[in-house]
């Protein structure tokens, strides 16, 4: 991948089930907090956008793929990188790696919408700051 951003995660004791594996769905809290940092990481953040622009970021749809498990206290590099952007959406590819190896592979469709839930156009300093994670 080029462009991506990177978000380290160690995993605790809370965010495994009994035997120590991470639960499914805490995946998605990962893959959610390295989104925002890669926002944050352009100067943006989810508050100005909405009071410059009016804006939230919403997930539309989202794929994931497990492929081998996380465990307790492993350490967790999570990859995102921008596939695309249209007027009102982008795709955000992720990939969590445990030691240079892939172990979740995700891709979710986020989508612009105003404060009323419609889909509006992406504001131009977002789409901006997007394209720096792009190939």
């Amino acid at each position: 991948m080029h462009n991506e951003a990177l978000y380290k995660v160690k995993i605790y004791y809370e965010d495994t089930d009994s035997g120590g594996v991470v639960y499914y769905a805490n995946y998605l809290k990962f893959l959610e907090r390295a989104r925002s940092e890669m926002i944050y990481s352009t100067g943006l953040t989810n508050n100005k956008l909405l009071s410059d622009h009016g804006v939230f970021i919403i997930v539309k749809s989202c794929k994931i793929d497990y492929k081998s498990p996380a465990k307790f206290e492993d350490i967790l590099t999570i990859k995102s990188k921008v596939k695309s952007i249209t007027k009102t959406s982008f795709v955000i590819e992720q990939i969590i790696e445990r030691d240079s190896s892939m172990i979740t592979y995700a891709e979710l469709i986020l989508v612009i919408v105003n404060k009323n839930g419609k889909p509006t156009k992406i504001p131009k300093d977002l789409e901006n700051s997007l394209k720096k994670f792009s190939s």
